[in-house]
């Protein structure tokens, strides 16, 4: 499709660098965070042990969403991805509004990371001030990101590889305890405890969705960084078929476990529940230790966003849908620019943080989620399009195919906006659509104003 290979020649400029062990890698960076390591209290807390349920329901939609992705990503590689799959499938005003909302969703996701950075670095140093950490670790971060996409690959590799192997450890552990150790107090009949597995019903297990969600968003990164692979059709084939599984057994293995160990009621605090495990279990060392591997989990994941916004940046520069310096690359194929106005979600933590410690957190989830949902949402109606688009022209078939189409294909798309609308009814994430539709209308007259422009 000789006009896809338009946008596809756009976007060239960056360095093909990163291996398919390092895009499954930056896959699992991103959607393992504090998501799993702070956002699953906030999940028990609405649906109670129910959460299983609540996350498996996250898993199948992330699973639809790999289909629809790897299907279009092994079609056209490239960096602006989804949000170039919009403009040629629906149209430039898709693409324009899909990337700028993704974009800003993940610049506030960096953000709320390196706030979490803040609240774990307080286990340590409580006196120190959040805002301090935030700083630190935000500079560090970008320096990685500005270096090369080599630098950001083998770094996002080690992060995820200490987070994998942290968890794993933890779920060996964990099974031995409540398996074989026989501790009183311990065991799957906690989930039976403060009213049983559905003690919050189904709507506190739906109301669980939403945080799933918010957990498994990054897998969409596997398709930004497609454009920098070395081998990009083998890479996202493999990369796409291993992320799904390693994420399910990593969260549902992991809550299985930690609602056997400390009864619901106390892992929905909000702290991280994987440390107080560790402080029930009295392993020495082990809160300290789990720390600092969530501590890992949160840079891990701000890594991988700040480089997917970075991209998608990029994406709208060489559109001309952004200002031309962002879409400028060095001598080392770095979008410099690009990666420092993605920065700014930092900035906002710092902010935030400085005046508001406890409430940035839930804040910048609630805010930043919009734009990430949104542009799962987009997936799936970009891939209806895609398919019958190139079943119209007939197009040759990609060697990686979504299953089930169009059935599957409409439900994935049917269960985001029903996750979407749900969070008008969730005081916590009220500020979802609160923002985002107005963040939408916003954007759709600024590309309107820009287009009358062009066209006088």
């Amino acid at each position: 499709m000789a006009q896809f290979q338009d946008i596809q020649q756009r976007e060239k400029g960056l360095q093909q660098h990163l291996t398919s062990a390092q895009m499954v890698m930056i896959a699992i960076g991103g959607a393992v965070g504090t998501g799993l390591f702070m956002g699953s209290a906030f999940a028990i807390g609405f649906a109670g042990p129910a959460v299983l349920v609540s996350y498996a329901i996250g898993a199948f939609i992330a699973l639809l969403l790999i289909g629809c992705l790897g299907e279009m990503t092994v079609a056209h590689s490239t960096s602006g991805s989804f949000g170039a799959y919009a403009e040629f499938y629906l149209g430039p005003l898709a693409g324009f509004v899909v990337r700028y909302a993704y974009w800003a969703a993940l610049v506030l996701a960096v953000g709320m990371e390196v706030t979490a950075v803040g609240m774990y670095m307080a286990y340590w140093f409580s006196d120190v001030p959040q805002w301090i950490w935030v700083t630190i670790f935000s500079l560090i971060l970008i320096g990685v990101n500005l270096r090369s996409v080599k630098v950001y690959g083998a770094v996002e590799y080690l992060f995820s590889a200490i987070k994998v192997a942290a968890i794993v450890a933890f779920v060996l552990i964990g099974a031995y305890v409540v398996f074989g150790a026989r501790i009183p107090g311990i065991g799957i009949e906690n989930y039976q405890l403060g009213g049983g597995f559905w003690a919050k019903g189904v709507w506190g297990m739906w109301l669980g969705v939403i945080v799933a969600m918010f957990s498994y968003l990054g897998v969409e990164a596997i398709a930004v960084a497609a454009g920098e692979a070395q081998h990009p059709e083998q890479a996202v084939q493999r990369a796409m078929k291993t992320t799904v599984l390693r994420l399910v057994l990593f969260y549902l293995l992991t809550l299985a476990l930690m609602l056997a160990i400390v009864p619901w009621t106390e892992a929905a605090k909000q702290t991280s529940p994987f440390v107080r495990v560790m402080e029930v279990i009295g392993i020495p060392w082990a809160a300290g230790v789990l720390n600092f591997v969530v501590l890992v989990a949160a840079l891990s994941a701000m890594n991988s966003q700040l480089y997917t916004t970075s991209r998608m940046m990029f994406s709208l520069a060489r559109a001309k849908q952004a200002p031309q310096m962002f879409g400028v690359t060095n001598t080392r194929g770095v979008p410099t620019a690009a990666i420092l106005v993605s920065s700014l979600g930092a900035a906002v933590a710092m902010f935030i943080n400085a005046f508001w410690p406890k409430e940035s957190f839930v804040w910048m989830m609630s805010i930043a989620m919009f734009g990430a949902m949104f542009a799962w949402f987009m997936v799936f109606v970009t891939h209806l399009a895609f398919r019958l688009r190139r079943n119209r022209e007939n197009a040759p078939r990609v060697s990686f195919r979504m299953w089930g189409f169009p059935w599957l294909t409409s439900l994935g798309a049917l269960l985001m906006a029903a996750v979407l609308l749900t969070t008008a009814f969730t005081p916590e994430f009220r500020l979802t659509l609160a923002f985002g539709l107005p963040w939408l209308i916003v954007l759709a007259m600024i590309y309107w104003w820009r287009s009358g422009r062009t066209n006088q």
